[in-house]
């Protein structure tokens, strides 16, 4: 084991000049707070870095990760036995390509985070964006889950897409060739989002501030705050509400050493301040079969499992 991070060790000087922190505790980098060590956390800066230590990991048969702000993430507490490259805000540009009439296209590199990008739009007079607001996270992750609320999804106002692919090949997609579905974009799981084109309309700048102050203040109404957690830990599942199934078998305030299914959202796992990724696992294995009992529905996760396998 060691010796195997001395070699990564030795294959990330050769791919990256610039910082490299050994053995992190991932539970730095997911909003939930918990999670074992990686080897390496880098955080690039420009696609063609991105490109090249990914390829170079590859080719070396080291296990690699690409991470937002771990807004969706759970990593276990035996950690990651690779790199994790986190596309942050050095890697979060964005930049008006166009105006065609009523639509303004925007090109956002993956590590911008949504909030950031919302402000920019509303800054602008752009429409589109406010159901994003209060949604964590990055661009890149915000895709690749197709996030929405309030019946729009990142689907809505994407026009294409450049993907790093399986291969370590660079391509674009434009909206009609990817295969949106709920909470995903329907690309393989080893593809990764470089950067998206937006197309946002023209629009009222003070009306789009105070229909996104609304919709926080109807998110802050039924959304734990002060308290580390992932947002929604399982999918919908078709034609119901996992927040609610979970909340009619009972199970708001069920706790699993440090790990709370919140008492404000069912749907929502809560680090009350002490959790480990098992508890967490745990509990979610507890609300998991509960419902399969109770209403007979199997509940899929939603939240992103990290394990010592480069892709899942």
């Amino acid at each position: 084991m060691n010796n195997d991070r001395e070699k990564i060790k030795q294959c990330l000087m050769g791919l990256w000049s610039g910082q490299v922190r050994w053995d992190a505790p991932m539970a730095d980098y997911c909003t939930l707070k918990v999670g074992g060590e990686a080897w390496a956390v880098l955080a690039p800066t420009d696609s063609d870095s991105i490109v090249r230590i990914t390829n170079g990991l590859s080719a070396e048969g080291f296990a690699w990760r690409v991470i937002g702000q771990g807004s969706n993430l759970l990593v276990p507490d035996e950690g990651y036995h690779g790199a994790i490259l986190v596309m942050g805000s050095g890697y979060g540009a964005i930049r008006m390509v166009n105006e065609a009439g009523e639509a303004v296209r925007l090109e956002v590199e993956a590590g911008c985070r949504l909030g950031r990008l919302l402000n920019w739009s509303l800054e602008k007079g752009l429409a589109g964006l406010e159901f994003v607001v209060g949604i964590p996270g990055t661009l890149g992750g915000a895709v690749v889950m197709n996030a929405g609320a309030i019946g729009r999804e990142m689907k809505d106002v994407i026009d294409l897409v450049t993907i790093l692919d399986g291969a370590g090949e660079v391509h674009t997609r434009t909206q009609d060739q990817l295969s949106f579905t709920y909470r995903s974009w329907g690309e393989p799981p080893e593809s990764i989002l470089l950067s998206a084109r937006l197309v946002l309309d023209q629009g009222d700048g003070d009306q789009l501030r105070e229909t996104c102050r609304e919709l926080m203040r109807a998110r802050r109404g039924r959304q734990p705050w002060g308290m580390a957690n992932a947002g929604s830990i399982f999918k919908n599942p078709p034609g119901g509400y996992a927040g609610k199934l979970i909340e009619t078998t009972g199970l708001k305030g069920l706790q699993v050493g440090g790990a709370m299914v919140s008492e404000e959202h069912a749907n929502v796992i809560v680090n009350t301040g002490k959790a480990t990724a098992t508890d967490v696992i745990t509990l979610m294995h507890e609300v998991r079969d509960q419902v399969l009992t109770r209403h007979g529905i199997s509940l899929e996760p939603e939240i992103h499992m990290l394990t010592v396998r480069p892709w899942e």
